[in-house]
């Protein structure tokens, strides 16, 4: 199984160690992710020929697992599982309070994402930690929502949502000049 990691400084072959990680999940608030303009808040975990398939091409009965974590300062972390390849395609949700579902928070991208599906941040940790101790199990110490149980409309056409963010800024820089994020 090939491991690699997209998450903040780590940029490398493998995965880091629960104690690289811990900090961003367990610090004060405004220290858990790293908020700096033009980076991400959304990082990664992907191990790649699961389950005796390392051997196997892409596409071609290979199994891959993605693990992506989206942060929000006021909501948490989202959680997106994924394990894909030879017939699979497991795609899961961490599950918060799904009456707000239909509630929909702006990401440090500037896509738009249901709060219904992120989780406290000590509570994102323990699956992350897991995912990590159990070389990429889908975590048993968080509900999860499968993408199949999720309705369609909860997660809103990216297009649309890149017309609609360039209007309310172009909005903004009209009506309140010094709101406008800096690009």
């Amino acid at each position: 199984m090939k491991k690699s990691v997209y998450f903040d400084v780590f940029d490398r072959p493998g995965w880091p160690s629960p104690d690289e990680l811990q900090h961003y999940f367990l610090a004060p608030p405004g220290q858990r992710w790293t908020f700096v303009e033009g980076e991400s808040a959304s990082w990664g975990l992907d191990a790649e020929g699961v389950d005796g398939t390392e051997h196997l091409p892409a596409n071609k009965g290979r199994i891959d697992i993605h693990l992506t974590m989206v942060g929000h300062p006021d909501h948490g972390v989202l959680l997106q599982y994924r394990k894909w390849g030879g017939g699979r395609k497991d795609t899961y949700y961490s599950k918060g309070d799904l009456t707000r579902l239909n509630d929909l928070a702006w990401t440090h991208q500037g896509s738009l994402m249901p709060i219904g599906l992120f989780i406290p941040f000590d509570r994102a940790w323990l699956a992350v930690k897991e995912f990590i101790e159990t070389d990429g199990a889908l975590s048993k110490s968080i509900d999860w929502i499968a993408d199949a149980d999720i309705p369609d409309e909860v997660f809103p056409d990216p297009a649309l949502v890149s017309r609609i963010a360039r209007a309310i800024f172009a909005h903004i820089k009209r009506n309140r000049p010094s709101y406008v994020p800096k690009t």
